[in-house]
């Protein structure tokens, strides 16, 4: 077998590279060039009006004859937002332009639908205050279980604890009045339906109501809540929530039984899976 001469080899390893070259240039501007960019070319007038915001009310930072084209980088109805150099930007009338892809997934949204939670279990973990009959003060701590049954309505269960100490206060008994204070451990338990005004965003106010009871001093009484509240998604599977309740339920004895307000307000973590 013949040995290759020295220059030959040097010859056909430069053709080789040749061959190569353009092959991989090409490969890495692919590579190099902006995924998912979205441009639109000015096309349609030879005076094209940019301006600061998405309307006409806004002052004029630069008019355009045709032909140039511009990154889009965000949407409005009718007017795109373009990238004119490293560090300005303008908003055009989409009339005025044409647009290489579509756009709509550029719109701007201050609370944009994320994703469906149909499906989901949520459990939160929360303290607050808690006022009984609106006359004592009292740190409470509990818990609730939810479930999506659609995007919209979520139905839940909770319980929760606090101790009430009520300052003393004139109480009527069977042959005088007497001044008393009260002191005591309550649990209290809940079921309810939580209706979902903007659902599937990542800000979600809500309003709320249920039954349930409220255990003190050795008797269970039925209750009614209603209120509403805020839960804003940090992520998919995390969110922070608040809420403003009112709890109703009647105690006392007989012919002396009231209607007591309990109003209360927490704060939560909550996980979704």
């Amino acid at each position: 077998m013949k040995r290759m001469i020295p220059g030959r080899v040097l010859v056909l390893a430069l053709v080789l590279i040749g061959l190569l070259t353009p092959a991989l240039a090409l490969g890495a501007d692919e590579g190099d060039a902006p995924v998912g960019v979205r441009k639109v070319m000015l096309a349609y007038d030879d005076n094209n009006v940019i301006r600061s915001g998405p309307g006409n009310q806004f002052a004029i930072v630069a008019i355009l004859k045709k032909g140039p084209t511009f990154e889009v980088i965000a949407k409005k109805g009718d007017w795109n937002n373009i990238r004119l150099s490293g560090t300005e930007t303008g908003w055009i009338h989409t009339s005025l332009c044409y647009e290489f892809d579509d756009l709509s997934d550029l719109e701007f949204r201050p609370n944009p639908r994320l994703f469906s939670r149909i499906g989901s279990y949520v459990l939160t973990g929360y303290a607050g205050g808690y006022s009984f009959d609106r006359k004592s003060n009292s740190v409470m701590a509990g818990g609730r279980l939810g479930y999506y049954l659609f995007d919209f309505l979520e139905v839940e269960g909770g319980v929760a604890w606090t101790h009430i100490n009520r300052p003393a206060e004139i109480v009527e008994s069977l042959f005088d009045l007497t001044l008393e204070a009260e002191e005591f451990h309550m649990l209290f338990y809940e079921m309810n339906l939580n209706l979902k005004l903007l659902p599937g965003r990542r800000l979600v106010p809500f309003v709320s109501a249920g039954i349930g009871s409220s255990i003190f001093r050795g008797r269970t009484e039925p209750s009614t809540n209603y209120g509403a509240g805020t839960m804003f998604f940090l992520s998919k599977h995390t969110a922070f929530r608040w809420d403003l309740r009112n709890y109703r339920f009647d105690s006392g004895f007989d012919t002396a039984r009231r209607t007591n307000n309990n109003y209360v307000f927490t704060v939560g973590t909550a996980l979704i899976f």
